[in-house]
């Protein structure tokens, strides 16, 4: 997801407790900057302020965080000369999106430990499905000899 130009997470949305990694490519990556640094805190008050190091790739400078449960990410970014990107003194702020947790077993047995379980259980049940709809729609052809191997040029 773009957020803003040269500013991209790896997920739609920014959810509490969850990791997110934030991929740079704007004036430092062009200047090519030895260091760049991530200086990130949550809230109105900049709570739990931290700066990270980012990692140069081809794709850009990347970094990894974990999202707290606030109401915002605030965050701008500075170099090894201490030039700041800061979004012309507004700072990046983005907004976290609480997650229902109504739909949560929170006791019993099956309890999940965090929404995030919630995530990994629906995606593997995606894919089960997706799995036996490819097994169904696949044996008739082979049982009748219809089914021909596609060749790769």
């Amino acid at each position: 997801m773009e957020l803003v130009k040269n500013i991209f997470f790896n997920t739609d949305r920014l959810t509490p407790f969850s990791k997110v990694k934030i991929f740079y490519t704007g004036k430092f990556f062009s200047d090519d900057s030895q260091k760049v640094f991530f200086h990130y805190g949550f809230g109105e008050n900049w709570d739990n302020v931290q700066d990270t190091e980012m990692v140069r790739t081809e794709l850009g400078y990347q970094a990894e965080v974990d999202i707290i449960d606030s109401t915002t990410f605030n965050f701008c970014f500075f170099n090894d000369k201490y030039e700041w990107d800061n979004n012309n003194l507004e700072n990046y702020i983005f907004k976290i999106e609480n997650t229902d947790l109504s739909l949560i077993s929170l006791d019993g047995e099956y309890a999940l430990i965090s929404p995030r379980q919630l995530t990994k259980f629906y995606l593997w049940k995606k894919k089960f499905k997706l799995n036996i709809y490819k097994a169904i729609s696949f044996l008739p052809k082979l049982i009748s000899g219809k089914y021909k191997r596609k060749i790769k040029a």
